[in-house]
């Protein structure tokens, strides 16, 4: 097996007749006749009708509720497809036109609809926490609640569907061409005098080979596809920040993260605590990479280094043995988390080969409640893949248990949604850490593990304090450069590095490709407390043994039905005590301490 055919892979596309047939399938049609029929009814139904409600009106609130929530998963079918078809390949242009037609459809439907939550906040204070609390609505007492936390930062019915109407070909438009780009991009590859153009997953594999030389040669051919796209990709990003920026103005957010802590149901105060205790830990990494350039025999650790396998002949794993091992992990955890594991498989649910056009990373949709999550990634038989395809089941797992709660409450904040990815991730960390005896590959399996928590803890943080950094400066300066942002990238990169790493110009270039700067804003920060979390919960696991279980898979079953405060408190876990991050710190730290003694018995 080899990268070459894909890991074993190729074939592993998806399935998505679950949603439609096909692009031309006649109920994609009939299904946003039917939300604009439904939208229509219900605001004749229920306008005017909501903001003035009694306590004794708690059947009908019920019913509008129930009844909008219905309608929110016929509208949103027919974009989600498109979203996941056009994600598969993103160079298809009917992909591309059905994205858009069914995105401005959403949004004509959706006119009908706003008022409902304008009218929802208008309920007095008094009157709405006691509608939450009658036994008809308290399934969604949560989802009242959190509306209401909103109430501050709504504009008027005019106002919103202005905004709704221009996203088309505003921030939703700019989005669209980002990803577009960044997909269709090929960055040159040369290796003995013959030059090659590589997708970005194939080039950045290149940055794990275990020879120096292809890793050089991979960073200079990433440089080398991102400065040729740098002038739309800089225009992009200050065009975003920018829209931002006025976004948090007109809905009177005092500070650019402001929307996202209230969304991710968190405290600026809390996310400060967290950054703070990771950016203490900072010689943790620097201790680590010191260690991984003496392991190396390098004289010295280049950006471009960071990644190299400690074990240069490591295994690679098949498709075939990763879903065994995966579908094993979690069967050993509980029989319910392995059987419905197992239909991510069985029923092709997984789209995992290599495909020219094919959005970059790995994502699990969560999709609608009434059909199922789908998974997409690029598997090129790396051990980091089996990981990656751990971490996207347990999204696809969270997102399966969490159904039960209705569209309106199935999804988890940004905070907790990484928490059965991390611990699906932990899970067949240690399985492999059984497979594979051999002193040798299980400090290489250590040291790629430290690696990826360090990217999911310590890097998460450094790339929140760059959009930090460059929402301010383009505020302040006004439109940035691209020289600018390189500058921005490397002051924010270079203290969770120290001296173990040198940061060469060329990556001063490599903010450009990052979708989550594009998609969500700071939504990186959740990475971190996802992963510190997820090692405190690890620990817990490994206390409890059996009685950890039922536990957790309630946790995961309750989704987005209450805030992640009181979720956390169900696993005895306070999340407002400053101290609990250094939990999972300390446990990285270990984990360091164990390599440096792993290398001391095999004479390093």
């Amino acid at each position: 097996m080899s990268l070459e055919n894909n890991g074993g892979a190729n074939g592993v596309a998806w399935d998505l007749k679950d949603l439609y047939s096909s692009l031309g399938d006649p109920k994609l049609d009939q299904d946003i006749a039917e939300a604009q029929r439904l939208a229509q009814e219900f605001e004749t139904q229920y306008r005017g009708k909501i903001s003035n409600l009694k306590l004794l009106d708690a059947a009908f609130l019920l019913q509008a509720i129930q009844k909008i929530e219905s309608l929110y998963e016929i509208m949103d079918r027919p974009a989600i497809y498109a979203s996941l078809v056009h994600a598969a390949k993103t160079d298809d242009a009917t992909h591309g036109a059905l994205v858009a037609k069914t995105r401005e459809t959403r949004t004509k439907i959706n006119q009908h609809l706003l008022f409902f939550d304008l009218e929802l906040i208008k309920i007095p204070d008094d009157v709405a926490t006691g509608l939450a609390k009658t036994p008809q609505l308290l399934k969604y007492a949560h989802f009242l609640e959190q509306k209401r936390a909103w109430k501050a930062h709504y504009l008027s019915e005019p106002e919103e569907k202005v905004v709704d109407v221009k996203t088309l070909t505003g921030r939703s438009a700019f989005v669209r061409l980002f990803d577009e780009t960044v997909a269709s991009m090929t960055y040159p590859f040369t290796q003995d005098g013959a030059e090659q153009k590589l997708s970005f997953q194939q080039i950045n594999a290149k940055l794990y080979d275990a020879d120096r030389s292809i890793r050089k040669a991979g960073a200079e051919g990433i440089t080398k596809g991102l400065k040729e796209q740098n002038k739309l990709l800089s225009y992009l990003f200050n065009t975003l920040v920018l829209d931002h920026q006025n976004d948090c103005e007109v809905r009177k957010f005092p500070t650019p993260m402001a929307s996202r802590h209230l969304a991710n149901e968190t405290s600026a105060e809390m996310v400060q605590a967290l950054m703070d205790s990771v950016e203490k830990h900072g010689a943790t990494v620097h201790r680590y990479y010191k260690l991984k350039k003496r392991l190396l025999g390098l004289p010295s650790l280049e950006d471009y280094d960071r990644y190299a396998p400690i074990q240069g002949d490591m295994p690679l794993v098949s498709w075939q043995d990763a879903s065994k091992l995966v579908r094993e992990s979690y069967h050993a955890l509980s029989p319910e988390a392995g059987s419905i594991i197992d239909q991510f498989f069985d029923a092709n649910w997984i789209d995992a080969e290599l495909r020219q056009g094919k959005r970059g990373g790995a994502f699990s949709s969560s999709a609608i409640p009434s059909v199922h999550p789908y998974i997409l990634m690029s598997y090129t038989g790396k051990m980091r893949d089996v990981s990656t395809l751990a971490h996207e089941l347990g999204h696809g797992l969270h997102q399966y248990l969490s159904r039960k709660n209705g569209y309106l409450q199935c999804d988890t904040p940004l905070t907790t949604a990484e928490t059965a990815s991390v611990f699906g991730e932990m899970l067949v960390f240690k399985k492999l850490l059984e497979k594979y005896q051999e002193p040798k590959v299980r400090l290489a399996l250590l040291c790629g593990k430290i690696e990826d928590s360090f990217a999911t803890v310590f890097r998460q943080v450094v790339l929140t304090r760059f959009e930090q950094k460059m929402h301010k400066a383009r505020k302040e300066e006004g439109e940035l450069s691209s020289e600018r942002f390189n500058t921005l990238w490397t002051e924010a990169n270079q203290p969770m590095f120290g001296d173990s790493v040198n940061l060469s110009e060329n990556y001063g270039y490599w903010w450009s490709y990052i979708g989550h700067f594009i998609h969500v804003p700071f939504y990186c920060y959740a990475y971190s407390f996802g992963e510190l979390l997820v090692l405190a919960l690890v620990q817990k696991y490994e206390q409890e043994k059996e009685s950890f279980v039922p536990k957790y898979m309630d946790l995961l079953s309750r989704g987005g039905s209450e805030s992640p405060v009181d979720l956390l408190a169900r696993m005895n876990i306070d999340l407002n005590d400053p101290g609990f991050w250094g939990l999972g710190l300390k446990l990285l730290d270990r984990m360091v301490t164990e390599v440096e003694e792993l290398a001391t018995q095999l004479g390093k």
